[in-house]
């Protein structure tokens, strides 16, 4: 009898130990399939950019659901036969049991396409984008870097934004623009946000009142061309009248100029330049242009003939493997950075800054 209540005991102990298996089944393949939807969204776009480099046709696909059903049956039960006295035969006790495991994951893409994802893409980047950007916590340096192809007819390597050019961009002007953009950013002496006179949706350059007179405010009013006295500078797209020395004229990228500008961090292998797979940019002395000039900081791409041990993202294509190191902290933010852009594209922004004022006088 003992023998017995022992065997009950264990069958008790072996059903109550699987009955909480449904949300251990939820908690791992909810976190891995979460790693699996973000590795895949940085590989596609990493491909896409590698793709752009060769001036191959980049594609887009959607993961518009993901819905999977865990199917968990067991079983177990005990048979016995016991006999007492003089009857024939032996106590016999059986155990018996069976488990079955399915799992039906249904996934669904769309390939994003048509006229208006094509009008989403070619569009230049909202001036807001770039304000609800600068106040999420991203330097200014970089995003600029990113999103603008020229302010105030100083270039940005505005040819990066389309097809590999043959001759070498301008950009060291800009990158030293963004630098003192970036350290007023850091010192709080600037900031950006919405004009209430003029048009709502129109954005400013707030400078502070305390640091009208600072050297590094005047060095970027400087390097602008702006003369004014305002501490309030308007921000606008109209780029094409450089006459005007009152604001700052901001000429945008489009989404797939980004994309064009970064596909230029990726390192092409010889081999694909030697045999005329890429285009080569050259300098004013007929000499190979080197991109990381133009994206030194922010974005590099690595290639090998092996799979990359070190990688954050790595992909391969055209029988090379293209990565990201995954100490590449810049590359990294710069991918994340991207990412989000994309995402903003598809929507409408939200106001994300403060209403200035902006004087009626200039003295």
């Amino acid at each position: 009898m003992k023998f017995i209540n022992y065997l009950l005991f264990i069958s008790m102990l072996l059903i109550s130990s699987c009955s909480q298996f449904g949300p251990e089944l939820m908690k791992a393949g909810r976190n891995d399939y979460n790693k699996v939807l973000a590795q895949t969204d940085d590989e596609e776009t990493l491909l896409n950019l590698i793709r752009l480099r060769y001036a191959d046709n980049p594609a887009f696909l959607k993961v518009n659901s993901v819905s999977t059903s865990f199917n968990w049956k067991e079983g177990f039960g005990i048979d016995g036969s016991l006999f007492r006295g003089d009857g024939v035969g032996k106590d016999n006790i059986g155990i018996r049991g069976n488990t079955e495991y399915v799992e039906k994951p249904t996934i669904t893409y769309s390939p994003l396409s048509g006229a208006d994802f094509v009008k989403n893409v070619l569009t230049p980047i909202d001036h807001q984008v770039i304000l609800l950007l600068t106040r999420s916590g991203w330097s200014m340096d970089r995003i600029m870097r990113l999103t603008i192809n020229r302010i105030n007819n100083i270039n940005n390597a505005s040819e990066a934004s389309g097809p590999t050019p043959a001759q070498a961009p301008d950009y060291k002007e800009f990158i030293k623009l963004t630098e003192t953009f970036r350290k007023l950013q850091k010192s709080s002496k600037i900031t950006l946000g919405y004009q209430l006179d003029g048009n709502p949706d129109d954005l400013a350059l707030l400078i502070k009142n305390d640091f009208k007179e600072d050297d590094d405010v005047k060095s970027l009013l400087k390097e602008l061309k702006i003369n004014s006295n305002n501490n309030i500078i308007p921000i606008t797209n109209n780029f094409f009248d450089g006459s005007k020395t009152e604001n700052i004229q901001i000429e945008a990228r489009s989404l797939a100029g980004i994309l064009f500008f970064l596909s230029h961090g990726v390192e092409v292998p010889v081999d694909d330049i030697s045999n005329g797979r890429v285009t080569v940019t050259k300098d004013g002395e007929g000499n190979t242009f080197d991109w990381n000039q133009v994206l030194n900081g922010i974005f590099s791409v690595h290639t090998s003939k092996e799979a990359p041990n070190q990688a954050t993202v790595a992909v391969e294509y055209r029988g090379n493997w293209f990565f990201i190191k995954d100490n590449d902290m810049q590359s990294k933010y710069t991918l994340m950075l991207l990412n989000q852009i994309s995402a903003l594209q598809s929507g409408k922004i939200e106001k994300a800054g403060p209403i200035l004022t902006l004087p009626v006088s200039s003295n």
